[in-house]
């Protein structure tokens, strides 16, 4: 499959290696000359130096009826330009669009029919994990499937929580009435699938999958949190403007801005917000908005020295809880341990194009830690030569690669967690955890249709 990328900043640089990793044939273009030139470097792909926006970039690129466009500059007005140009001149087999401005992925029919296939929104997609995390205190990572049914979360657990040091297979007795599954758990950083007999340790990082409405309960059972009611947010860009909008009517916010004209702007567009102008490394200024007394800081700015020196400080001066936006993988590997909660814009973008770009029927594809490699895929079963033979048998008994499991299957709407009781039956919804993403291409046959 041929994938032309529009734009090598953070996001088109890691979709462009992830997706050569993945073996596709991959291209892509930027006008910035040093940034083409390390990809080229790096990786086996087209690289083009040129407008992202221009027919002469396309031709060089090669774009043509088999080839799926992903545009993704940093330019709302030169994505949807793009995606335009490649569909009404190069015919292209589809358009993925990246937009900064909801007001456009709520319009899309201006730009023509048929125009943009697919909006994508890593300024809302990061919005909404942090808002979701917020409001689940004591949780480090929350996925959803089958539109919101089923629900994955990831959590420490802490030497107090009433979990540590049981077996697995015990956990129905601990919390009756609550249905949950634990399909993975990362000890030291290694990600592995256990079973009934499998001993839940302090400082495992604890998957599992439950209905939306189990959630605090089963993270309580892993580490007691308080609720949190003084949220501070560094950064009024869109992400922070769009949480501290999201957050105001519910927490006790304040959102700090180095830059004055952006901070009265952003006064006058929030109603309950405290603006404040400064610089998040200033100690004396956390301090005289009594840091010691905030539930969790966010850092959410473009540069991610300043979110990590910015959250280390306010740790340090008595922060309850650190999140900050990472852009660079570099970093993936030393905040662990130094910050509570990370997330990286790009790695939600990458699994949401990865997951448009399945032949098979994926529903949902998540990238869990990028370091690692370890993915979650919902897919519909079909009938097949893979599967056929399959319906009927006990979820237990199907043949699965080392290294994945069934987290939950979802049929007629209803969430069922596995048992032996449990049969495989067509159009199910099966959730599956991979160690590796490297399993992906075995685990896709149970989604292809005949």
């Amino acid at each position: 499959m041929k994938i032309a990328i529009l734009g090598a900043g953070r996001v088109g640089s890691s979709l462009a290696r992830n997706l050569s990793n993945n073996n596709y044939e991959v291209s892509i273009v930027d006008e910035d000359k040093d940034k083409i030139d390390v990809l080229q470097e790096k990786l086996d792909i087209g690289c083009v130096v040129g407008h992202a926006a221009h027919q002469d970039s396309f031709k060089k690129l090669g774009i043509d009826e088999d080839t799926i466009v992903i545009a993704v500059t940093s330019n709302d007005e030169v994505n949807i330009i793009a995606c335009q140009i490649a569909k009404k001149q190069f015919n292209a087999k589809k358009t993925i669009c990246r937009f900064k401005d909801s007001e456009y992925i709520n319009n899309l029919s201006i730009f023509g029919d048929n125009i943009i296939d697919i909006p994508i929104s890593p300024e809302y997609e990061v919005t909404s994990h942090l808002k979701e995390l917020i409001a689940h205190p004591g949780a480090n990572q929350i996925e959803e499937f089958a539109d919101g049914k089923v629900k994955l979360v990831s959590v420490k657990a802490k030497k107090q929580g009433e979990l540590v040091g049981r077996e697995l297979k015990n956990i129905k007795d601990d919390m009756p009435g609550v249905e949950a599954y634990i399909p993975m758990i990362y000890r030291k950083n290694k990600p592995f699938i256990p079973n009934g007999d499998t001993v839940i340790k302090e400082n495992d990082e604890v998957y599992f999958v439950s209905g939306s409405d189990s959630v605090d309960r089963i993270v309580d059972e892993f580490r007691h949190e308080d609720a949190s009611s003084r949220i501070m947010i560094v950064g009024g860009g869109k992400i922070g403007f769009s949480l501290a909008r999201e957050l105001e009517n519910d927490y006790k916010v304040k959102l700090i801005d180095s830059n004055e004209a952006k901070c009265e702007r952003l006064s006058r567009c929030l109603d309950k917000t405290i603006v404040l102008k400064g610089s998040a490394t200033d100690d004396d200024l956390l301090k005289s908005e009594n840091i010691d007394s905030i539930d969790v800081f966010c850092a959410l700015t473009n540069d991610d020295e300043t979110n990590v020196m910015s959250s280390l400080l306010a740790k340090k001066l008595g922060a309850r809880k650190t999140m900050i936006i990472l852009n660079n993988p570099s970093y993936l590997k030393l905040v662990p341990g130094f910050i509570d909660t990370y997330i990286a814009p790009y790695r939600l973008t990458v699994s949401s194009v990865l997951q448009d770009l399945r032949e098979s029927d994926v529903a949902q594809d998540v990238m869990l830690k990028m370091d690692t490699g370890a993915e979650a895929i919902e897919g519909i079963v079909h009938a097949n030569e893979h599967t056929s033979h399959l319906f009927g048998k006990s979820i237990d008994d199907i043949p699965m690669p080392e290294g994945a499991s069934i987290a939950a299957i979802v049929r007629h709407g209803d969430v069922i967690m596995p048992s032996k009781s449990v049969k495989l039956a067509l159009n199910d919804h099966l959730i599956f955890f991979l160690e590796d993403k490297n399993l992906m291409e075995e685990i896709e046959k149970f989604f292809k249709e005949s």
